[in-house]
């Protein structure tokens, strides 16, 4: 919402005629553009409709509205608006509020009232009325023409092969994407059902492709999600992760993972290596950093069953995952430190950590520095590696600092989960570590104290 700036009607210029002509008030008026003291009736195809001016201030809430139809004391469109005797306008409500709270001057001005009367401003009310009047018909007539559009595409499918399908598709997909009516349409005209239909074994890249892209944007039923998880359509999207453009590998992650969502996703399909190997190499992709969240986003659905970590793990994930944790902002970060710690509740993922070099010292860095939740992880990462190997590990981590993190963690206002999760690791740290260069044992045992 633009800021706010004083009423002036004279030589105010605003788009409300018909076919976008730009008029000021004065012509506004003179020309009938503008009725009577009635609300205005604007016919549409033949229709006479009464067009609220509440439900269109809402439903145009996005776009930006002339400072002369805002309200300078609540900073919103007008409905009512009323002038004060110092020629300043309000919405009424706004204005008699102020009034009540004992203010006898104009917000704007600070003007002492002589005349504490409000007038109606018919002439700004109808201006208004006409201006969010003819935003909201175009705004109602590009909706019905995408959806139109998405209804034709639809039965354009049903018809077309080859390029023509391509081509076609693409089109559904950018018209899709852009508008959640033309979404509306595609659902209610069987669409889901149809796109669906095209995957398959002897589906080409080019199909699949735009097919995953419109079915991505789609709020997918039970029904559909079921047809979709078909061991020739999982095929063929494993297949376009591995060999597609960024796009499309981010499209396949996407869709892959709202087929998991509320469903017992059959394991083969989980334990593919094609699949979990398709996915590593999108999240190690530093050429295309965009493909991260979404591969790191299904690699966690994928690790929260347990009989496929350990296939996870062969594939060796864990190393380039710690390795990207430096750099990983906030909600990739939970997601790697998640899928890390899973990782750790299996024998081969504790191994792979102890035997990445920089397990300890990278998740180390991360203690107090992001939120209580990647906390939560690391430390729970750090005891799984520091258990599985107490002497070596706990010596690691005191040199790479976890002892003072552990002290500052305690001292803290963190949750009392984490605090004795941190007094915990610092006890194994004192039994198996006793450097004073680092760490005195007399402070570690007064802090446990």
């Amino acid at each position: 919402m633009p800021m706010y700036k004083p009423n002036s009607y004279r030589n105010v210029k605003l788009d409300v005629g018909v076919g976008g002509q730009v008029l000021d008030l004065e012509t506004a008026v003179k020309d009938g553009v503008l009725d009577g003291v009635g609300g205005v009736v604007l016919v549409s195809a033949g229709v006479a409709e009464k067009l609220d001016l509440k439900k269109m201030i809402e439903e145009l809430e996005s776009i930006e509205v002339p400072s002369v139809f805002i309200c300078p004391i609540s900073l919103d469109p007008m409905e009512d608006p009323v002038t004060l005797c110092t020629g300043q306008t309000y919405e009424r409500s706004n204005i008699l509020k102020w009034f009540s709270l004992g203010h006898c001057t104009c917000p704007t001005t600070m003007q002492e009232l002589w005349d504490d009367t409000v007038t109606p401003n018919r002439t700004m009310q109808h201006l208004i009325y006409s201006w969010f009047s003819q935003k909201f018909l175009v705004m109602k007539k590009r909706s019905e023409d995408v959806q139109g559009r998405a209804i034709e595409l639809l039965e354009n499918l049903k018809k077309v092969k080859g390029q023509a399908r391509v081509q076609t598709l693409k089109e559904l997909r950018q018209v899709v994407a852009a508008h959640s009516t033309a979404r509306k349409a595609v659902l209610d005209n069987g669409g889901t059902a149809l796109v669906s239909s095209l995957l398959g074994p002897f589906t080409t890249h080019a199909v699949g492709s735009e097919a995953v892209g419109i079915l991505v944007n789609l709020d997918i039923d039970f029904a559909s999600k079921s047809n979709l998880r078909q061991p020739a359509k999982i095929s063929l999207m494993v297949d376009m992760l591995n060999e597609g453009s960024i796009e499309t590998k981010i499209n396949v992650t996407r869709l892959i993972e709202m087929l998991m969502e509320g469903s017992d996703f059959e394991n083969e399909n989980l334990s593919s290596l094609s699949l979990l190997v398709g996915l590593l190499r999108l999240v190690k992709d530093k050429r295309h950093p965009n493909g991260l969240l979404a591969g790191l986003g299904l690699l966690k659905s994928i690790c929260s069953h347990e009989s496929v970590r350990g296939s996870v793990v062969s594939i060796g994930t864990v190393p380039p995952l710690v390795e990207l944790l430096p750099s990983l902002n906030s909600e990739c970060l939970e997601l790697a430190l998640y899928i890390l710690e899973v990782l750790s509740s299996i024998p081969e993922g504790r191994l792979a950590l102890k035997g990445c070099a920089s397990t300890i010292p990278n998740v180390v860095k991360l203690l107090m520095r992001v939120s209580e939740a990647c906390m939560q992880l690391a430390l729970s990462i750090l005891w799984a590696v520091c258990m599985l190997a107490p002497e070596e590990c706990t010596a690691l981590a005191v040199e790479a600092g976890l002892a003072a993190k552990l002290l500052l963690v305690i001292q803290s206002g963190c949750n009392p989960e984490l605090k004795q999760r941190s007094v915990e690791l610092l006890k194994l740290c004192s039994l198996n570590y006793t450097s004073t260069i680092v760490i005195s044992e007399c402070k570690l045992t007064r802090t446990i104290q």
